[in-house]
């Protein structure tokens, strides 16, 4: 889908490529969502740019993310997306500054576009330019990621809480259903946070080559930016610190199934010392040897049980005794 924004219509335009018209020359930003081939190659040819292709997006290296051509900014960050389902992802999207025209290219809907979007449509005055257009943006993407690390920590504490079981009166015994619903809980939120610090670093490194751009010489720009630097710098120290508590509570969790592996193992530990002594009696008394006394005399059975049980009794007693029970 091809988009273009004008500040004097006020509103998104769908653009076709095969209707062969030039983008709208007031156009602010311009907006690739899931592009075809036919329609980059048409923005190619009427923005006068190389555009990245969807691979080239998916590179690491900061030198394919951040660089400036042809007159022309490109910045390529990675976006938090799908985070309210169990498989949140990040998409990169890459920014396109030449002037004062905003080109995004993107593969993913994130909710952050999706609101500013339409906050921009109900108010035209945010999209006075392209470079507004962009601050805009990443303030938006910023917002939501606060949002979710806000989300995130909210569900720590509550994870937290039901590990410790701090509200319970009685401290019941954790089941193994529980255990494996808090491993699930502790992964999905691991999983968040790292995605949330991946998008972090990449806006970070996004607003350093930013600021050094043309776009700096704005005032009101640069201290837009530098808000946002300070924003993204304080919401990945707070990224650090939940990933810390997360591996925190993974350890506490691990370590509640080793004490419940322990318990279950010291359990068969005492049966057995406490049936070792009566089968050892068994075992003497089911010799088959010719003299034995006890084999003829008549209280013989009833002493081989009551030896039986004081032998499995009196153990047991001694491990009540020292507090191994």
């Amino acid at each position: 889908m091809l988009r273009a924004y004008t500040l004097s219509n006020a509103h998104f335009a769908t653009i076709d490529p095969s209707a062969g018209a030039p983008f709208p020359p007031d156009a602010v930003w311009i907006d690739l969502f899931n592009p075809t081939p036919e329609e980059e190659h048409f923005s190619e040819q009427h923005l006068g740019l190389l555009l990245p292709t969807r691979e080239e997006m998916q590179e690491i290296e900061a030198s394919s993310r951040l660089y400036q051509e042809d007159g022309a900014m490109f910045m390529t960050a990675s976006v938090l997306f799908a985070t309210e389902t169990d498989a949140p992802g990040t998409a990169p999207i890459t920014f396109v500054l030449k002037g004062q025209t905003l080109v995004t290219i993107r593969y993913a809907e994130p909710k952050s576009f999706a609101g500013f979007i339409a906050h921009a449509e109900r108010q035209p005055m945010l999209c006075p330019s392209g470079s507004a257009t962009l601050i805009g943006l990443l303030e938006a993407i910023v917002d939501r990621t606060a949002d979710i690390l806000e989300r995130v920590a909210t569900e720590v504490d509550a994870l937290s809480q039901r590990i410790f079981k701090v509200h319970e009166a009685v401290h019941k015994r954790t089941t193994n259903e529980e255990l494996e619903a808090n491993l699930k809980l502790i992964g999905r939120s691991q999983n968040l946070v790292s995605k949330v610090r991946e998008s972090l670093v990449s806006l970070a490194r996004l607003l350093s080559f930013l600021a050094v751009g043309d776009a700096t010489k704005d005032k009101a720009f640069r201290i837009h930016l530098k808000s946002l630097s300070r924003d993204v710098l304080s919401l990945t120290d707070h990224a650090t610190y939940l990933g810390n508590n997360i591996t925190f509570l993974l350890d506490a969790s691990m370590g509640m199934i080793n004490i419940e592996q322990n318990a279950i193992i010291k359990i068969f530990s005492v049966a057995a010392v406490v049936f070792l002594p009566p089968t050892l009696v068994a075992s003497i008394y089911g010799m088959n040897f010719t003299n034995m006394p006890e084999l003829q005399w008549l209280l013989g059975y009833p002493w081989a049980i009551a030896l039986m049980i004081l032998s499995a009794v009196l153990p047991y007693f001694w491990f009540k005794r020292k507090g191994w029970l």
